[in-house]
């Protein structure tokens, strides 16, 4: 007996025998009716929550590989690249023909929807700016403002998978002197300054993000000032004084053999840094399932007794092993793995970073 014929394929594409026009407006509709959806369900929870900012969609339908988490009125997302290959004038046309269905089960305009091409990247290409469109909003999270850009990099610079990790730091920074390690846009900080933190040092080596950060800042009434990493480190032993809410730009790597030197200390640290980085400005590359054992040691060294060390980390198939911070004749930090208590409404039943505190 002949086998009847399988699905076709277009250059290793899976689905039916539709055309690609007319899979394209199938796949168009199933979208926007996924996004109406949960729209529907995820805006009363944001409302009683707070905040403009959460994930919407994360590739529910296999055959639509899209991310979009919606920004106080406009959707902000990445098409991750297919495991095949597909003509580029076709996954064009596919692409606005998605970007339309969004725009219109959402009841916004297409110029309020910003979709980039998310893959495999290396080093300082995850960082590059990729438009100049200048797409900036103010948005609100936990009674906070932040400023985003929705179109000239992948990411927008609020990253609503670390929410809950920002309230928690928020709920532990009351008269605390906190280190925000690859600040980013210090979202963190702004956070634990809102907690009541008595000092706050945001450490990163782009003067775009720390400029960034200090609009953040602005933004919710508090002020932040630029200070140079080696003023920093010797104001306690020269008695000098210093703003309590510091940028400061270095290399990460490099800052915490040099603070550990000096012997200053934190209450509080955040540890989120990217999964790989090989920034020109950097000492070395980072790569953070190779080196996290570093970086963690270097910040429990900077940790007052009794503070609190958080590190995130949102590498693909990410491990920690414990053992890896015993230390040998005397008690390693008690470690607690918290990304369980972190999945908010947006993200259940889906990937979130993994996050672990760490306590001395």
């Amino acid at each position: 007996m002949t086998e009847a014929p399988g699905p076709a394929r277009r250059n290793g594409e899976p689905g039916g025998a539709l055309p690609a026009d007319q899979r394209t407006l199938a796949q168009a509709e199933m979208l926007a009716n996924r996004l109406r959806k949960r729209f529907r369900h995820l805006k009363k929870w944001a409302r009683r929550t707070g905040t403009d900012v959460f994930r919407l969609y994360d590739r529910d339908i296999p055959e639509i590989p899209l991310a979009f988490n919606w920004y106080g009125g406009a959707l902000a997302g990445a098409l991750y690249k297919r495991p095949y290959e597909k003509d580029e004038d076709d996954e064009r046309r596919w692409t606005e023909a998605m970007a339309e269905a969004a725009a219109d089960a959402l009841g916004i305009g297409r110029d309020s929807v910003f979709i980039k091409v998310r893959e495999h990247q290396r080093g300082a290409a995850q960082y590059r700016r990729m438009d100049d469109l200048g797409a900036l909003r103010v948005v609100n999270e936990g009674g906070l403002r932040f400023q985003v850009n929705l179109s000239d990099y992948l990411d927008t610079g609020l990253f609503p998978d670390r929410r809950r990790l920002r309230a928690l730091v928020r709920d532990k920074s009351a008269g605390k002197r906190v280190l925000n390690l690859f600040c980013y846009t210090a979202s963190f900080s702004v956070y634990a300054a809102a907690g009541g933190a008595a000092e706050i040092d945001s450490v990163d080596l782009s003067n775009t993000y720390l400029a960034w950060s200090r609009k953040n800042f602005t933004l919710n009434g508090f002020t932040g000032v630029p200070v140079a990493a080696e003023a920093l480190l010797e104001s306690r032993r020269q008695g000098a004084f210093l703003p309590p809410f510091r940028f400061i730009r270095a290399d990460v790597l490099s800052f915490l053999p040099a603070a550990a030197k000096a012997r200053r200390q934190w209450d509080l640290i955040i540890l989120d840094p990217p999964a790989f980085s090989n920034s020109k400005k950097m000492s070395g590359f980072l790569d953070i399932q190779r080196d996290h054992g570093g970086l963690v040691r270097g910040a429990l060294r900077l940790l007052a007794p009794g503070g609190r060390l958080y590190f995130s980390a949102n590498a693909r198939g990410f491990r920690l092993d414990p053992a890896e911070f015993e230390k040998t004749g005397a008690p390693g930090p008690v470690i607690k793995d918290i990304q369980g208590l972190l999945t908010d409404e947006d993200f259940r039943g889906k990937k979130t970073p993994a996050a672990y505190l760490f306590r001395l």
